[in-house]
């Protein structure tokens, strides 16, 4: 089994500890996943692929929407219902990007901090996710395969990582979804653009049913 099929794999048969690559319903994904890129974005120190937006609902481009909510400009708001993030912005409007959604996403609470971000972050497995599966490899490397994708936002509440992350995804057929296992996965592409918009300390707040989940 080549090394990238060995590491879903092994992450698929795992319980939700952090953000994993795909859960067992995603590891028989069409394949070759190349149908799904028309080019690339140039980047360092990999090129970004860029994904036929074609192949999916129009919604979930990247886009500039009226936003009538009370949070002050310059807030990321994830609705996991809608499958949308929302970063809001003066005058009544948001920048809004479509996402995938993981079990993580509909359990995690309250309000966070982006306490770190990262450029093609590496990826290592939880304790307890090695516990459960001694086999994972302890970290891996950044990459156009790793499960985190170009960029990473890495949450916090009083100044403690949560495991919840903010990232890219090499599965973009999974955007609008539901996930089996992840955090808030976005087109690698919206996921640099998002990077480039919000700095550390920037507020993250979660919805579900309208109401955010506190």
């Amino acid at each position: 089994m080549p090394p990238r099929r060995l590491v879903l794999a092994l992450l698929a048969g795992l319980p939700l500890a952090a953000c994993n690559a795909r859960g067992p319903a995603q590891v028989a994904a069409v394949d070759p996943d190349a149908a799904w890129y028309i080019g690339t974005m140039p980047d360092q120190p990999y090129d970004v692929p860029l994904v036929d937006r074609s192949r999916m609902d129009p919604k979930y481009r990247p886009q500039t929407v009226a936003y009538t909510g009370l949070e002050k400009p310059g807030t990321v708001v994830v609705d996991i219902d809608e499958r949308f993030l929302y970063l809001v912005q003066d005058g009544g409007q948001a920048r809004r990007y479509g996402v995938g959604v993981g079990k993580l996403g509909f359990s995690w609470k309250g309000t966070a901090t982006v306490g770190r971000k990262g450029v093609w972050p590496d990826w290592g497995p939880t304790a307890k996710m090695v516990s459960l599966n001694p086999d994972l490899p302890r970290t891996r490397k950044g990459g156009v395969d790793n499960p985190l994708g170009a960029r990473a936002l890495y949450l916090y509440q009083g100044g403690r990582d949560i495991l919840f992350r903010i990232h890219g995804t090499n599965e973009p057929w999974s955007i609008g979804e539901q996930m089996s296992s992840g955090c808030v996965r976005m087109l690698n592409e919206d996921v640099v653009d998002l990077y480039n918009r919000v700095p550390v300390g920037t507020t993250v707040m979660v919805k579900r049913n309208g109401k955010y989940r506190v």
